[in-house]
């Protein structure tokens, strides 16, 4: 009853509150805005799990394939971005990760982009998992990060701080530099080069409520 009831509510909802949503993109020194992933190909993108439900509505022009966790949970999520024109991959660094790993790697070899929502599906908040940095060593495919931050929203009180945001509010979309991982990249460097990721993200959280005039959280 809920998985065919919820994901068509929640599209329809995002449907119409989307459309009162207005947009902003920045990108720091060093990096572009891809307005609504145009362009976007064989790249990967990274951003924290608080802002999916912007990300959702801003990126569905992209028809891009995402990490989704096997939990129940995972199955109302992807039957949700189903509807946006979404495709996804099940897996997570809990469960499936090596046959979402694959998934996402044929995404990438087929000239698709691939989405992780890097502190997902459990957090801990604003760390990214090893996930992406191994995508991109076996596919050569560079990290592009980005945050997308609500002027005004609802902050539920859940481990990533899931973003709700009111209906007509401003929502900054913060781009940060690409991260690209060398093919040849000995596992003992990744650690490093996640580090680099996870700084990104933040570099674009923070630099998204500067631009609001918040302070950082």
């Amino acid at each position: 009853m809920v998985l065919a009831v919820v994901p068509p509510v929640v599209w329809l909802l995002l449907r119409v509150v989307g459309l009162t949503w207005r947009f902003e993109s920045i990108a720091e020194e060093g990096a572009a805005a891809l307005p609504h992933g145009e362009g976007a190909g064989r790249e990967i993108f990274c951003f924290w799990h608080q802002c999916v439900l912007p990300c959702a509505v801003y990126f569905r022009q992209t028809r891009a394939t995402i990490l989704i966790s096997r939990s129940f949970d995972g199955e109302l999520i992807t039957r949700t971005l189903g509807l946006l024109g979404f495709c996804a991959v099940r897996g997570s660094s809990s469960r499936g990760a090596r046959q979402g790993l694959l998934g996402l790697k044929e995404v990438i070899d087929g000239g698709r982009p691939a989405i992780f929502t890097a502190d997902g599906p459990r957090g801990p908040v604003y760390q990214t998992k090893m996930g992406p940095i191994k995508l991109a060593q076996m596919t050569g495919a560079p990290i592009g990060a980005f945050h997308l931050q609500p002027e005004r929203a609802w902050t539920m009180r859940s481990w990533d701080r899931f973003l709700v945001p009111w209906p007509f509010t401003r929502i900054v979309v913060s781009w940060a530099r690409w991260t690209h991982v060398p093919a040849d990249l000995p596992e003992e460097e990744f650690e490093p080069m996640r580090d680099e990721l996870n700084a990104a993200i933040e570099r674009a959280r923070m630099n998204a409520l500067r631009h609001l005039g918040k302070v950082g959280e």
